[in-house]
């Protein structure tokens, strides 16, 4: 018994071997692929029941492991959308074949992806692996998403022939008025015109005029600290409202806006954001942030001894440009970008984690699929609780090291040799016993 037993445990370690061998062949042949995971083989020893005076081999075992948890080294590239996170966690991904056909999208992960848009739109991976995220609406907002379902992603498609625009919506009047000209005896004629570029629902360039002159009494005398705001749009030549502006002169609110008034007709005024919200043609809503009241914050509008400056006047929005490209930020933001300047969020690509990262199933193409094993999975922004944040321009690479594969492999052979030995030495033994009935 203890013979064949030999026996069995050489072949138990041939086949032992064997599987070794077929993970150090797959590190190798995968020493260059991005994203791809180590693979291993852990030994664990066969006991049979044993006696004082006789011992049986029970041979070995193998359990094959994947370190899915290792990190790879990142290899920069000049593709905004080759994607990999630094730190924990996984992109979400579905099947080609799956989108195209229009069917389920099975959910997979992967560490990273050499992303493309491929002649419909689709952004996907030369092994057909297509980046999944949240679509925004049409504001480049993400509301609030179902974390632990995959029900809500969709495949990250991009429309190259759309041309867009952005409406204007918001200008801030980051600027100083000179406080010498409502000092007695200024200049009653004084003026100081302001020309605001701003973006209409469709795209087109216009003007928005901001005239300041200091507020005169009865008498025509220039009041001190006191100016008075006219606002009109030039695309209609509306007057949107007048204002009298006073800015305190004491203490450390002195230079900030101590009262805003708007005239009979004018747009109102909120003295707590600052602002005046006005409605233009087609329906355009426009806030101009002056600064709050009594001296709080935010300001933007001030009264200084110093020259005219509104060089600080910021505005957002844009004119109509074409598709130039995407790009995606740290924080997981797809964005379109436009010949005009102008960007738009149109996805927001989340970061998988699961409890168990070495539990996930491997698949093609450098991907993972969730099981049991491994747990459910949470999508997380990218760059919060335990995920890294995300990298553009940027591959994982594979977690082989080449010259442990190599030396491992001379081992793996001399084991192999040594349990073929075994079963030869087996083999003699037995010829040995037969020859005794001749």
């Amino acid at each position: 018994m203890s013979i064949s037993a030999s026996m069995n445990a050489g072949i138990s370690g041939l086949t032992a071997n064997s599987n070794k061998l077929a993970t150090i062949s797959d590190n190798i042949a995968n020493s260059h692929t991005a994203g791809y995971k180590r693979a291993d083989v852990d030994f664990a020893a066969i006991a049979l029941a044993q006696s004082q005076r006789s011992y049986t081999a029970g041979g070995v075992r193998t359990t094959t492991l994947r370190d899915i948890e290792a990190k790879g080294g990142f290899l920069g590239t000049n593709n905004a959308t080759d994607l990999a996170i630094a730190g924990r966690g996984m992109l979400p991904v579905t099947s080609y074949t799956s989108v195209a056909g229009g069917g389920e999208l099975p959910l997979m992960l992967a560490p990273t992806g050499g992303f493309q848009l491929d002649a419909n739109g689709v952004l996907r991976t030369a092994s057909g692996l297509v980046l999944m995220g949240w679509p925004a609406d049409a504001n480049g907002n993400v509301g609030e998403m179902p974390r632990q379902s995959s029900a809500s992603l969709a495949p990250v498609v991009i429309d190259r022939s759309a041309v867009a625009a952005a409406a204007t919506g918001t200008i801030t009047l980051n600027a100083n008025l000179p406080a010498v000209a409502t000092r007695p005896g200024a200049d009653p004629a004084a003026r100081f015109p302001l020309m605001v570029e701003y973006f209409d629902t469709l795209g087109a360039p216009q003007s928005m005029g901001f005239d300041f002159a200091p507020a005169l009494d009865g008498a025509g005398e220039v009041q001190p600290n006191q100016w008075t705001l006219t606002i009109t749009d030039h695309a209609d030549g509306t007057e949107i409202g007048v204002y009298a502006i006073t800015f305190s002169n004491d203490g450390p609110d002195a230079g900030k806006i101590d009262s805003v008034v708007p005239a009979a007709g004018s747009a109102g005024y909120d003295p707590v954001t600052g602002e005046i919200t006005m409605t233009l043609a087609g329906n355009q809503e426009v806030t101009v942030r002056l600064g709050a009241a009594g001296g709080a914050e935010p300001q933007f509008l001030s009264q200084l001894a110093s020259v005219y400056s509104p060089v600080g006047v910021v505005r957002d929005g844009a004119p109509a440009g074409t598709y130039t490209g995407v790009s995606i930020d740290e924080n997981g933001h797809l964005a379109i970008n436009y010949s005009s300047g102008f960007s738009r969020v149109a996805y927001k690509i989340p970061v998988a984690d699961v409890p168990n990262m070495n539990g996930l199933q491997a698949v093609d193409g450098q991907a993972f699929r969730v099981t049991r094993e491994s747990g459910d999975f949470y999508l997380w922004d990218a760059g919060t609780g335990p995920v890294g944040a995300m990298m553009g321009f940027a591959m994982e690479q594979s977690t082989t090291d080449v010259a442990a594969e190599l030396t491992q492999l001379i081992q793996t052979q001399r084991a192999y040799s040594s349990n073929a030995k075994i079963i030869q030495t087996v083999d003699e033994m037995l010829q040995e016993t037969t020859n005794l009935k001749r």
